[in-house]
C-alpha cells in the first residue's frame, strides 16, 4: 500500500474511534519512516505515542500518535497476506491506550523527559549524566531507546578487549579501544539497517559508594562493527569478550 493510501486508511480508522479517546491527542500522524527492532529481525515498530507535555504545571498530558508507513511496508514484505487495515487498526488503538495510561499517571513521564533533556545536552556537546539512558524506553533487557538513539548497557569489571552485540537479528563484534576504560561511550558504525540516530555501546563499572564523591571521566570513541552472522532466538543483546 502506498503512503497516501495508508494515510487515508489511518484517517478513516481514526474516525471510528470515540472522541473521548482523543482527549489530549494533538494529532494522529503518518510517518514514512521505517523503525526495525534493535535486536530481532523481521520485527518493526509500527507506531508510537509521543508525549508532548507531561502534565502538572504544563496542563493535562498531551501526545502525538504516530504510525510508521515504512515499518508497515517492511513487515508486509515478510510474507503474503499482510492485513494492512487490521494491523493499522490494532496499532492505532494500542497507541491510544498508551496515551490514556499516561494521562492516568503523568508523573511516570518525568524520568523519560529528563532522559530526553540529557540526550539533547549530549548531542549539543554539553555536560550530561552518562547514565541518563536508563530512564529511556527498554524493549529488551540492557537495551534502551531515547528519541532516535539506542544505548546498549554493559556492566564490566575493568577493561575488555572486545564486545559482541545483536542488532536487528544479526550478531556483531567491536574491538574496544585500549584507552576506553569504563565509563565509555562507543559509537558503532557499520551495522546493517542503522538507526536514525546514534547506536552506542556503553561500558560502565558496577557502581561503588565512593563513585558518588568523585567525578568520572567519560571516554567517547567511534568503533567499527564486524558482522558475525545471524543471532539465535533468546540470545543476549550484548556481552563482553576477552578482558585485558
Amino acid at each position: 500500500m502506498r503512503f497516501d493510501a495508508f494515510r487515508a486508511l489511518v484517517r478513516s480508522l481514526a474516525e471510528d474511534v470515540p472522541e473521548e479517546y482523543f482527549e489530549g491527542v494533538l494529532e494522529v500522524e503518518v510517518s514514512p519512516r521505517t523503525l526495525p527492532h534493535p535486536t530481532r529481525s523481521g520485527i518493526y515498530t509500527l507506531g508510537e505515542c509521543v508525549p508532548v507535555t507531561g502534565g502538572g504545571s504544563e496542563g493535562p498530558v498531551q501526545s502525538r500518535v504516530v504510525l510508521y508507513h515504512g515499518s508497515f511496508a517492511a513487515l508486509s514484505r515478510e510474507g503474503p497476506g499482510f492485513d494492512w487495515r487490521g494491523e493499522a487498526r490494532e496499532t492505532l488503538w494500542h497507541e491510544l491506550r498508551h496515551h490514556l495510561e499516561w494521562r492516568a499517571n503523568a508523573p511516570d513521564l518525568e524520568a523519560f523527559d529528563r532522559a530526553a533533556e540529557q540526550n539533547f545536552a549530549r548531542v549539543d556537546g554539553e555536560a550530561f549524566d552518562p547514565l541518563f539512558y536508563l530512564d529511556g524506553d527498554s524493549p529488551v533487557p540492557d537495551v534502551y531507546q531515547v528519541d532516535d538513539d539506542w544505548f546498549y548497557d554493559l556492566v564490566v569489571r575493568g577493561r575488555v578487549e572486545d564486545v559482541t552485540f545483536v542488532w536487528h537479528g544479526r550478531r556483531y563484534a567491536v574491538r574496544v579501544p585500549a584507552d576506553a576504560a569504563p565509563p565509555s561511550y562507543l559509537f558503532v558504525e557499520g551495522v546493517d539497517e542503522p538507526p536514525e540516530g546514534d547506536l552506542v555501546l556503553v561500558l560502565r563499572s558496577k557502581p561503588r559508594l565512593f563513585d558518588l564523591f568523585r567525578e568520572q571521566h567519560l571516554t567517547q570513541a567511534d568503533v567499527q562493527a564486524t558482522p558475525l552472522g545471524e543471532a539465535g532466538d533468546g540470545e543476549k543483546a550484548i556481552d563482553s569478550g576477552r578482558r585485558s
